[in-house]
Parts: structure tokens; C-alpha cells; sequence
């Protein structure tokens, strides 16, 4: 596995760590560990995306806390003045690349609603730090939801060269689900034709050819009755696929209320977090793996 690292990158975030011992709403929390805090500044802490909740990152004020989890808050100095990355960490750089590892909660990209707190645009920051006229490209995208290894071009000669020949120069795309119920089927693979609604969902299309055809194969880790945690590869890379293949199977992802999840707030985020990543490199040809440990809810919840 590649595991370059640059050490001048970035400084280590200073971090608070507070274990929960009943349940209470996340502000009220917040407001008794950081009493020296007025109200307005722990409100902005929570808003520009300082707290995680075990293994995403959560904005809201009114999140019911668990025994059990673990609250961590950047340190607002740590943020601002060191320039830290907020919900992501960088797991390979070099003149063409970023690979990074997105926590669930961060966008990818800018939206509407909010332009500055997502991996683009921190990584843009970043990179013209060293020279003004770097500039970042997305290369593929993970859902805000989802967390793991996700890839950022440095030109977009290389952004153009890794999605021209997508299929040829990814050799491995690995996710994991956790997903409702107990996956009965020990492997197997899902085929549909994706296509996409007025309101911007994904559905499988009972016709032959009428849409974009996707593969999705799974493989199960561990399950109990109420829980499942599959291995996900992608043969195909469509919008939303294994959400919506995961309800096709009759299993939704945990979390995942727009594509059938019937559980509420099992584990606080989306049941979904891209593994794997391997790929040969644009310039060098060089076969590249980078992974993201499974996060721990996931395995617990599934036992």
C-alpha cells in the first residue's frame, strides 16, 4: 500500500476528547465540557464542523447523544491559526494527486447552501498555500454522507486523463455497507438499469437497457439479526448505486431514509464508507492502494 506522507503538510490538530455518560441533546453537552464558552461560540464551533461524534462530524445543535459515544472538538485556535483541515486527512500527495480520507458529514463539492466548509475547496486552500496559482480538481465524488478514500487531480490535464479511462485505470473500488437486517445470502451481485426521477432520486428500471446499466457484488462480513455488514465492489460506478441496489436487495443502508431505511439514527450517519481505493498512477503508471479503516460503529453495531 502507498503510504507517502508529507510531514510539513499540516500540524497536528490540538483536540478535546469527552466520553458520554447520559443521554443528553449535543449543545447541552457542549455548553457543560466548554463552560468557559458563551453560547454564540459553541454554536460556531458546531457550525463550521469542530465536533465529531465517534466517526462523523456533526452540526447539529439538537443530535441526542448516547452513552457510550465519543465527542471530540477542534480546538477553535488549533483550526484557524494552524490551518488545519476540518473532517478530512491526507493520505498520499505528490505532483499530480491528492488522496484523501473524507469523514462522513463533509461535502465533496460546494452546493447552494454552503461553499466553504467542503474537501474541495479546503484542498484548494491548501495547495495554494505553497503557490497561488495551484489549483484542485475533482476527480470522482463521495456523498456527504459517505466517508473514506476519495482522489483530487492537480491539473486538469490528469482530472481529464483519470475520468477519460476511469474503467481502465481503477482496478479496485471498495466500499462497506452496514445495512438493515440479516443479509441471508452469503455473496452475490446486483444488475439493474439506474435511472433518475424528477426529484433527483435513483430507481432500478424493471426494462432491459433503459438506463445505465450497474453491477454491484457484495460479500458478507458479519450480521446479526438486526444488522448486516457487507463488502461492496463496484463493477459499474453510477449515482447513488449501491443505495439503491442495497434496497433492491430488501437490505437499505442504515441511515439512508431516502432509498428505504426504516431505522432511525443507529449510528448517527450513513452506513456507508468507500474501503478501497486502488489505481495506477496517471503519470507514473505505478499501481497505487490506499484504504481507510472501517469505522467502529459499523463493526459493533453488526456483531
Amino acid at each position: 500500500m502507498a503510504n507517502k506522507k508529507y510531514s510539513n503538510y499540516r500540524k497536528e490538530a490540538k483536540s478535546l476528547k469527552y466520553e458520554v455518560k447520559e443521554p443528553e441533546e449535543l449543545l447541552t453537552f457542549l455548553l457543560k465540557v466548554m463552560s468557559n464558552r458563551s453560547r454564540n461560540s459553541v454554536k460556531s464551533i458546531l457550525a463550521r464542523g469542530q465536533v465529531t461524534i465517534d466517526d462523523h462530524i456533526e452540526t447539529k445543535y439538537n443530535y441526542n447523544l448516547r452513552p457510550g459515544q465519543t465527542v471530540t472538538i477542534l480546538k477553535n485556535k488549533a483550526a484557524i491559526k494552524e490551518n488545519v483541515l476540518i473532517g478530512m486527512s491526507i493520505l498520499y500527495e505528490d505532483e499530480d494527486v491528492i488522496v484523501i480520507n473524507k469523514e462522513a458529514g463533509l461535502l465533496s463539492i460546494a452546493t447552494e447552501k454552503e461553499k466553504k466548509q467542503t474537501a474541495l475547496h479546503q484542498l484548494m486552500e491548501y495547495v495554494r498555500r505553497e503557490d497561488p496559482e495551484n489549483r484542485v480538481f475533482v476527480v470522482h465524488r463521495l456523498d456527504k454522507d459517505t466517508s473514506g478514500v476519495m482522489m483530487f487531480a492537480k491539473s486538469e490535464q490528469v482530472k481529464r486523463k483519470m475520468q477519460d479511462n476511469w474503467k481502465d485505470i481503477v482496478k479496485e473500488r471498495t466500499y462497506v455497507a452496514l445495512v438493515e437486517g440479516k443479509v441471508v445470502k452469503e455473496k452475490g451481485y446486483i444488475s439493474s438499469w439506474l435511472k433518475e426521477s424528477k426529484t433527483h432520486l435513483m430507481y432500478s428500471s424493471p426494462t432491459k437497457n433503459d438506463g445505465m446499466h450497474a453491477i454491484t457484488h457484495y460479500q458478507v462480513i458479519q450480521a446479526n439479526e438486526e444488522f448486516s455488514l457487507l463488502e461492496v465492489q463496484l463493477e459499474t460506478g453510477r449515482k447513488n448505486q449501491i443505495r439503491v441496489h442495497m434496497q433492491d436487495l430488501g437490505h437499505p443502508v442504515v441511515g439512508d431514509k431516502k432509498y428505504g431505511s426504516k431505522q432511525r439514527n443507529a449510528i448517527g450517519r450513513l452506513g456507508l464508507h468507500a474501503k478501497v481505493l486502488s489505481f495506477n498512477h496517471p503519470t507514473t503508471d505505478q499501481l497505487l492502494l490506499f484504504k481507510a479503516d472501517v469505522p467502529q460503529s459499523f463493526l459493533s453495531k453488526s456483531k
